[in-house]
């Protein structure tokens, strides 16, 4: 079956060319959207005859258009919006009150006084002065803001502005020809596979679309490990789906391992972050292969324990106990976390009271099995002030200890600690730690790298770990460091990443972007959303410099569901104290923000859309926050489609060459906050935050106080957090000896290694950007590039750009890829953790 098209393009900037000319019309399109054809692309697509042409081009321009939001209809309440929207929203508000009130059918408007021309309009019944209201304007009732039916009377042809095609097109990103898509498909999902960074859901989607493209061929080139737990379990899911359940025990590790397999078979969260709707019944072979691959699993009890709610809940589904005879280290098992009583005269309690004498972690009391877990000894250990024993229990699991390397640290070199504390815990740690990091990813060697070095003080935000609980805040409290500890934790976690680095293939020439400074390094990309660009959570950005923003927001509701999404941006002074906002119940604010209008519903096909403008220089205040709530509550997962985002001095009501951003609204959310901009520093960063919410009626006015909150605890949250700038000298300093970076002013600089100089100290002076003599000259040579704009030509170069642009490169890198190939040599990587 082949692969579909759409996947293609934006995974790998290749298109699919396969049949047998009119490719300028096609070109023209395209770069409209802000997409060039390559050579080769465009002689593979001249040789094709008009019948394939048209059905490619067609594909491949909704595919595109998809991306950048082009695809929908977008038509705001207010048609001749920003000239139209009216200057007084309490004005604006208080006639449609009479209206809706007064109005009756057969007698003169209540606002003007006409006769004859109130009219009903479809389907919501208001009665509408076709005088005081301009249907030409209007796209929806005026009194309630729904959609009407198109064919209304009401609805008069209008001078909407119209979207010009631009005479010139500065901005393209590059496509190429695809000249085998089986095998383009193949290598992407292996690559996906080899990730050791957690990917959004909208990529594991991606993956299981791969996987079945390539059916049955896929599970037979399937790698031996999978590095992500949750992208092994969608692949694990399929194989079960597929009868291949004898892969299950071959990749999974422990009993969460397939808790994550059984979520995703019943169209849960792999990451266990939220419980399927409901439990799905497998198939007698499906339980025999769960239950014989816990059967075998060393810390099953402890395992087990770690979820015990969704285990006794999948206790239903697989029937441990009926198969105590042929599984009875999983029916123990399960009798522990259920607390099941064992009676001695039947043969099933026998046998698993048999089976619990002598274990370890397990006694019996009262007739039930209880078990004593590796958790809960670490957390007593900690309580009583041990800290050298939960060291030492800790170092059986080097993922555990690196999670909390810094609040075992914080806690041994605490000031007033009680003196019975155990002094000697810090230490314990510092000597456990050289082993450890040998054995965990590159992600978490990264995330304690921040922690550790991140001093106290400012805000710390606590996420939800699901994205869709409410979000707290407190002040950092932490006792201070000593320089020395924390100087050598670093010296530590950099020395391991150096030394991983330098096992990979040596660069003649390394090509860095200085503007990488502004990127956090992507640790997990579990909460990412589907974004046009894609940026780790507390990253930053420039503003654009043009003189008008205009954040845009589209929507489509299911059959029968009534769903109204509001766009809004709250205005903030220098001290995050609350400064206005626009939205539904504030149209304009001063010169500066124009709301299109509230659509209070979006049926198919037409949906709806809302668009902001702002005029930057207008603003007064500092600060900037675009929010989408669901005002009725209803979570974003349930809409057909839903996406919002933002362009640069559209031409038009929508532009798809001026998108700069463009992000889907997804999963059980019902709160999205995107960005915070700085008005000041003109930057903004990106939160990429998924809120939910109970109740009716969400509105900006309601949540200031949280939407502040959030805003002044991201600049502290992330001020430690590893950069991609650090991550890329790392890898410069530990495999060329020739690295050129280019500042922020676009200038090229070249740094040489020194005669002596070790990879630590040769990347010690790249992340200080210490001074070096300017580089003049294309780099030719480079291997490596680590770019933010993609914009110089680089063929033969492994290349990651966070925009590609005009790119051609021998591979294309994503952020993760750079952490991925420091992952741990397979014998240090099969420790537990």
């Amino acid at each position: 079956m082949p692969p579909p098209i759409g996947k293609l393009p934006r995974r790998l900037g290749m298109v699919r060319a396969d049949g047998p000319s009119g490719v300028a019309a096609l070109e023209f399109e395209l770069l409209q959207l802000g997409f060039l054809m390559s050579a080769e692309l465009y002689g593979a697509l001249a040789g094709l005859e008009m019948t394939d042409l048209t059905r490619v081009g067609r594909r491949l321009l909704h595919c595109l258009r998809e991306e950048v939001g082009a695809n929908a209809t977008h038509v705001p309440l207010f048609r001749k919006f920003p000239d139209s929207v009216p200057a007084d929203t309490s004005d604006f508000y208080v006639r449609r009150v009479f209206a809706l009130l007064l109005q009756e059918p057969a007698r003169p408007c209540v606002l003007c006084g006409e006769t004859g021309t109130v009219q009903p309009v479809a389907p919501c019944a208001h009665l509408v002065c076709r005088t005081c209201w301009d249907g030409a304007d209007f796209s929806a009732c005026p009194i309630c803001h729904r959609r009407i039916d198109p064919d209304d009377p009401f609805l008069r042809p209008s001078e909407r502005q119209v979207f010009a095609h631009r005479e010139a097109v500065t901005t393209t990103v590059l496509l190429g020809l695809c000249a085998d898509p089986g095998a383009a498909c193949r290598d992407l999902a292996e690559a996906m596979l080899a990730r050791r960074i957690p990917m959004a859901a909208y990529e594991r989607a991606e993956l299981e679309v791969l996987l079945d493209a390539s059916r049955p061929a896929a599970l037979s080139w399937l790698p031996e490990t999978i590095p992500v737990k949750e992208t092994r379990a969608v692949v694990l899911a399929y194989a079960l789906r597929n009868g291949a359940g004898e892969l299950l025990p071959r990749h999974a590790g422990t009993a969460t391992d397939v808790l994550r397999v059984l979520y995703t078979l019943m169209g849960g969260d792999p990451g266990l972050e939220s419980r399927p709707e409901r439990r799905t019944s497998l198939s007698r072979a499906m339980r025999r292969a769960v239950l014989a691959c816990l059967d075998g699993m060393p810390y099953l009890v402890e395992d087990l324990l770690r979820h015990r709610e969704p285990w006794k809940h999948m206790a239903e589904v697989l029937h441990p106990h009926e198969q105590h005879t042929r599984f009875p280290g999983a029916a123990l098992a399960f009798a522990a976390v259920r607390g099941t009583r064992l009676d001695p005269g039947t043969a099933f309690g026998r046998a698993l009271l048999e089976r619990a004498d002598g274990h370890p972690e397990l006694e019996i009391r009262d007739g039930r099995v209880r078990a004593t877990t590796f958790a809960s000894r670490v957390e007593t250990a900690l309580a009583q002030g041990r800290h050298a024993d939960a060291v030492t229990l800790l170092s059986h699991r080097p993922g555990e200890l690196l999670r909390r390397l810094s609040h075992l640290l914080r806690s041994a070199y605490a000031p007033g600690a009680l003196p019975e504390r155990d002094a000697t815990g810090g230490g314990a740690v510092l000597e456990v730690l050289g082993d450890a990091v040998r054995r965990v990813a590159p992600g978490v060697l990264i995330a304690a790298l921040g922690q550790v070095r991140t001093p106290p003080g400012g805000t710390r935000l606590f996420l939800p770990r699901g994205g869709t609980a409410r979000f707290r805040t407190m002040p950092d409290r932490r006792p201070t460091l000593p320089d020395e500890v924390t100087l050598t934790a670093e010296r530590v976690l950099t020395g391991e990443l150096l030394r991983r680095a330098a096992g990979l293939p040596p660069l003649r020439r390394a090509l860095l972007d200085e503007g990488l400074a502004d990127l956090v390094a992507p640790t997990s990309e579990r909460k990412a959303g589907a974004a046009l660009v894609r940026l780790a959570r507390g990253s930053t950005q420039p503003i654009p410099r043009a003189e008008r923003i205009r954040f845009f927001l589209h929507w489509a509701e299911p059959p029968g569901v009534r769903v109204d999404l509001d766009l809004s941006v709250a205005v903030f002074d220098e001290d995050w104290r609350f400064a206005g906002l626009c939205d539904y119940t504030r149209l304009r604010l001063g010169k500066g923000l124009v709301h299109s209008g509230d659509l209070t519903s979006a049926p198919e096909p037409l949906g709806a859309s809302e668009f902001i403008d702002v005029d930057v220089r207008a603003l007064p205040a500092r600060y900037l926050v675009p929010v989408v709530f669901s005002f009725n509550d209803v979570p974003f997962e349930q809409l057909p489609r839903g996406f919002a985002g933002f362009m640069e001095q559209p031409e038009g009501l929508f532009d798809p060459l001026a998108v700069r951003q463009r992000f889907d609204l997804a999963g059980a959310a019902k709160i999205v906050v995107p960005l915070v901009a700085d008005l000041w520093t003109r930057t903004m960063r990106w939160t990429d935050l998924n809120l939910s919410a109970a109740g009716y009626g969400h509105n900006v006015a309601r949540s200031a106080g949280e939407v502040a909150a959030v805003g002044a605890a991201m600049e502290s949250a992330f001020a430690g957090r590893v950069t991609l700038w650090e991550v890329a000298c790392l890898h410069a300093a530990a495999r060329a000896d020739d690295v050129v970076v280019r500042r922020r002013d676009g200038s090229l600089h070249r740094y040489e290694r020194r005669p002596g100089e070790d990879a630590e100290e040769f990347a010690a002076r790249l992340v200080a950007r210490a001074a070096a003599p300017p580089f003049e000259g294309p780099p030719d040579g480079t291997d490596l590039a680590v770019l933010v704009s993609g914009d110089l030509a680089l063929p033969e170069a492994q290349v990651h750009a966070l925009h590609s642009y005009g790119l051609e490169a021998a591979r294309r890198l994503d952020a993760a890829d750079l952490l991925s190939v420091l992952a741990p040599a397979p014998a240090a990587a099969t420790a537990r953790h």
